[in-house]
């Protein structure tokens, strides 16, 4: 055993975690602030894909399960909405060998487009959650999260949050564990989902959730620390501030955040006068505990938003729900300089689009000076809502309607949407533009299938061609532009597009500045972050 002290991020000690478990595949999709730890697990020397999309990701991961051996799989917590459909289901399916998902909320919205708890969706799915609050955690709580999936046979959510994800903290790390062995079985009642597996396998579930909430009453992975009157329950980071700001408190610390340890936090409530629950987002463990009976002091809706800190507890200790100070305002983030997406938004701004947006760095143009989007709600709604103005409108402000969508998106999200663009075409036709700069930007420059390089950076077997697969779909019009040094091409292309009840899909492509100079140093053989 290691008595090696690191100091690493979360994300550093899941992927460390992750090796040092045997995990014989990773498994995701980029999204701040998970991105990190499938590129330190390929770093470290695990075998490391990116995903089209988490959907798809989870389904690999799921595969691997079946075959006997054990797979982490990465999302932040609005990518968890896309894997919602496999991530119910397996639930109940059950796997074999060890699946965990690494899922990272973002309270405060540093980088995402809504503040949602991924607890609800353990309690919803019915799978287990284990909550580190700092490095060590990370990585203790990522083997005993393969441990738990293997021993009651069931995936297990590993919840990070932006706080844990980036931070830096020690890490001493543990023993190793070979790769388990790929073997696949054959369990038709137990894989095949049709109603009449399903059901007792729901019921089967229950069983399990219960067994598993009387281990972590018995033996979970939680802690009390301190004596004294008052009793705060708390759970991941916001227990490490509870543990700074109330000094002689006494601290139940929760680990495994569901199914939560009722029995035991019942009695921790019993043992102290005055009892508060602290915790980031919803009141996931409030709701739960009064639901049980348990004598709580009532929740203040302020601090359901945004992140905790040492003075936002001292102030929920105190009792103290008088308005917050205002935070100093930041530089607005903007889109880097000499950026062509800056070019593309200019000429769309000037013909008078109405743009239908989507999640990527060229976001950013709804900020000054640009102001050009509209629209942006989630991953590939650039086109489907665009598609749905379109259909309703009257002609002429139909006319103005434009999806912008990114390269990486595309491939996440975009092509059902061009399903549904030739399959249900409006009147007016429509027009999509996708600004391809050969990367994903937004969360740190990664591949995907359309940049014909592997998460590693290196070559791929094979290159998704945006154009080809467009025209093989259905459009009616195709066109590659190069909106630096094209602009007024690009500008005719697209007023064209707008004129006409033609299906126009639109390629402004031109790499990424920070791309192009990441590629350079790894061209050289120097080391890139």
């Amino acid at each position: 055993m290691s008595t090696e002290r690191k100091l690493l991020s979360g994300n550093e000690a899941v992927a460390l975690g992750a090796m040092h478990a045997g995990c014989a595949l990773g498994v995701g999709y980029p999204g701040t602030p998970s991105t990190e730890i499938l590129e330190n697990y390929s770093k470290l020397g695990g075998r490391a894909q990116w995903s089209p999309n988490e959907k798809v990701a989870v389904e690999v991961g799921i595969g691997v399960a079946f075959a006997g051996t054990r797979t982490l799989i990465t999302m932040k917590h609005v990518g968890l909405n896309v894997a919602a459909d496999p991530f119910f289901t397996v639930a109940y399916t059950g796997v074999t060998g060890g699946l965990i998902m690494a899922v990272a909320d973002d309270p405060g919205m540093a980088s995402s487009q809504n503040e949602q708890d991924s607890r609800n969706y353990a309690r919803a799915a019915g799978v287990p959650m284990l909550e580190p609050a700092d490095s060590q955690e990370a990585y203790e709580m990522t083997k005993l999260a393969f441990e738990l999936s293997e021993r009651w046979n069931q995936p297990v959510i590993l919840r990070l949050c932006t706080r844990v994800c980036h931070s830096k903290t020690i890490v001493v790390p543990g023993d190793s564990t070979d790769v388990p062995k790929a073997s696949y079985e054959r369990d038709i009642k137990q894989r095949v989902m049709i109603p009449g597996y399903a059901r007792p396998a729901h019921k089967a579930l229950r069983k399990k959730l219960a067994e598993m909430e009387e281990w972590n009453n018995a033996e979970g992975p939680n802690t009390i620390v301190g004596e004294g009157s008052l009793g705060i329950i708390a759970n991941g980071v916001a227990a490490l501030h509870v543990l700074e700001a109330a000094p002689d408190a006494k601290v139940f610390k929760i680990g495994m955040v569901y199914p939560l340890p009722m029995k035991a936090i019942l009695e921790f409530i019993d043992s102290v006068d005055d009892c508060i629950v602290i915790e980031e987002s919803d009141p996931f463990i409030q709701t739960e505990v009064q639901a049980a009976g348990g004598k709580i002091r009532p929740r203040m809706e302020r601090y359901r938003f945004g992140e905790l800190d040492v003075v936002r507890v001292k102030r929920i200790v105190e009792g103290d729900d008088s308005e917050e100070a205002v935070p100093p305002r930041g530089k607005p983030p903007q889109l880097c300089a000499g950026c062509p997406h800056s070019t593309s938004f200019g000429m769309l701004k000037k013909l008078g689009c109405v743009i239908s947006g989507d999640i990527g760095c060229y976001t950013l143009s709804v900020l000054p000076p640009l102001e050009t989007m509209d629209t942006c709600v989630c991953m590939g709604a650039s086109i489907g809502i665009a598609l749905g103005m379109r259909h309703v409108l009257p002609e002429e402000q139909a006319r103005k309607i434009v999806s912008v969508i990114g390269d990486g998106t595309f491939m996440h999200s975009g092509l059902t949407g061009i399903a549904d663009m030739v399959y249900n075409r409006p009147a007016t036709g429509h027009v999509v533009v996708i600004l391809d700069n050969g990367t994903t930007a937004m969360t740190g420059l990664q591949e995907h299938p359309g940049t014909g390089k592997q998460l590693d950076h290196l070559p791929a077997g094979k290159t998704v061609s945006l154009e080809g697969t467009c025209t093989a779909m259905g459009v009616d019009n195709v066109v590659v532009v190069d909106p630096a040094r094209e602009i007024e091409r690009f500008g005719k292309a697209v007023s064209d597009a707008l004129a006409s009840n033609d299906l126009s899909v639109i390629i402004a492509r031109r790499p990424c500045i920070l791309a192009i100079a990441r590629d350079a140093k790894f061209e050289r053989g120097e080391k890139v972050r």
